[in-house]
């Protein structure tokens, strides 16, 4: 694909009263955020007026902890897409969806869906669930492992293309004259016949507006990688340091053309929950203010849950234990127990210090300072071959996404880096995507779905 010039890419990922694991104590948050649909809509409003390329919401079907400290639960993430759909316009809309816990038919219908309600802004970030608590909630004793659970996915994504591809564009006819509705020769079963699925199809939801919704996958491991270079559009990834970071991306991009896939189709986004003050010591202020809200407890079953091990294996004024350096690769979140243990060695952290440098964002790239740090740092990252956008998580919401779009912003479209509007409608256009060719009819790329 060739572009003009390369743009940098923004999706604000939003979580409840923000990413900071104590956010939700600070005086000006609202504690019960998560289930009130006003704060979602005032979310997603915000970021659309500073024309993000789209909002992502993510999810997985079990409680996060125990609900003792942080608030453990999320509305169901299509359910509200849907929702705000109808009081957005433009902006993007993904969320994740696992394809482990769920059947290709009903899910390829249910993004199908919200793709036709959206106008054409539906995105699917594709999990596969890493763990136990997720498994136990249907009905299994223990999750499928790890190169399994990928397995199953392949398969899945196959089959949903297939059912968002076996309507032709233009198979409705709506002709009232001749009684004519469709040209049933333009819908096609799929009869696809698998190890993990038998779907006859053709899908009950006319080809979604876009082609099919756009494709998000957030694994790192060596099976994430291949899935992602099979499979994905846009990639959200979580690094600490901007040689991590180039790596990753040098890495995707060769897997994807190495997957007979053009690289500049794959849009690598890594996470950034930047903190920001009008001056360095007033960024640091806030960083305290949060840090001194967590609570150990939380931070320490969060710690031990993606190491899988126990609470009582850690010592807070210690380093972490030698054994968890000594296992094989776990079957739950691979990538992301890699990231912990390598940022632990590398910087010699003690179990205390590490709750507090995952605190801000499990993990993803902590970034504090002025607005001009934040953009050196967003603009080496992007202009160094590191990223081809960002996820902003803000630390705390609405206050650090008002403060990103105040005071960042404005520097990043000084410099020619960021959209100053919206030029397309869909979620594709905002990436600079194509719409994909229908395996069924070889034109389908080049029709153009009319979107009120």
């Amino acid at each position: 694909m060739s572009r003009s010039r390369r743009e940098l890419h923004l999706n604000a990922f939003l979580m409840e009263a923000g990413h900071h694991e104590a956010a939700w104590r600070l005086p000006e948050s609202n504690p019960r955020a998560d289930f009130d649909l006003g704060h979602w809509i005032e979310l997603a409003q915000l970021a659309e007026s500073a024309k993000f390329d789209s909002l992502f919401l993510a999810d997985g079907p079990a409680l996060t902890g125990t609900g003792e400290f942080r608030p453990p639960g999320q509305l169901e993430p299509l359910t509200l897409l849907t929702a705000l759909s109808q009081h957005t316009t433009r902006i993007g809309l993904i969320a994740t969806v696992s394809s482990t816990y769920n059947e290709p038919y009903n899910l390829a219908r249910r993004l199908a869906s919200v793709d036709h309600v959206s106008g054409g802004r539906a995105g699917w970030n594709i999990v596969t669930s890493a763990t136990p608590e997720e498994a136990a909630n249907f009905g299994l004793n223990n999750r499928l492992d790890h190169s399994s659970r990928y397995v199953r996915a392949d398969e899945f994504l196959n089959v949903a293309k297939a059912l968002w591809d076996s309507w032709e564009t233009d198979a409705v006819l709506a002709d009232k004259s001749s009684g004519r509705y469709a040209d049933v020769s333009r819908l096609h079963a799929i009869d696809h016949d698998g190890d993990h699925f038998k779907v006859a199809g053709p899908l009950n939801v006319q080809r979604p507006p876009q082609g099919h919704p756009l494709l998000v996958q957030a694994g790192s491991s060596d099976d994430g990688k291949n899935f992602a270079a099979n499979h994905a559009e846009a990639i959200f990834t979580a690094h600490q340091t901007y040689e991590r970071a180039s790596d990753f991306y040098g890495n995707i991009k060769s897997r994807t053309a190495a997957a007979r896939r053009d690289p500049d189709g794959v849009l690598v986004l890594p996470g950034i929950v930047p903190i920001i003050g009008s001056t360095e010591h007033e960024a640091q202020e806030l960083a305290r203010q949060l840090d001194e809200l967590r609570v150990p407890e939380y931070g320490l079953w969060q710690l031990a849950n993606i190491l899988e091990t126990d609470t009582s294996a850690f010592d807070l004024d210690n380093p972490l234990p030698d054994f968890v350096f000594a296992r094989p690769k776990l079957e739950g979140a691979q990538s992301r127990s890699d990231l912990i243990l390598e940022l632990a060695q590398r910087e010699r952290l003690t179990v205390r210090e590490i709750l507090s440098r995952l605190g801000g964002g499990r993990g993803h790239f902590t970034f504090v300072g002025t607005p001009d740090q934040v953009v050196d740092t967003i603009v080496a990252w992007f202009e160094g071959g590191a990223a081809d956008g960002f996820n902003i998580m803000a630390a705390a919401l609405p206050s650090g996404l008002e403060t990103f779009i105040d005071h960042v912003l404005p520097i990043l479209r000084r410099k020619g880096l960021f959209r100053e509007e919206y030029t397309g409608s869909t979620l594709r256009e905002h990436y600079g995507l194509p719409v994909p060719t229908s395996r069924f009819r070889a034109d389908d790329a080049d029709f153009q779905c009319e979107i009120s």
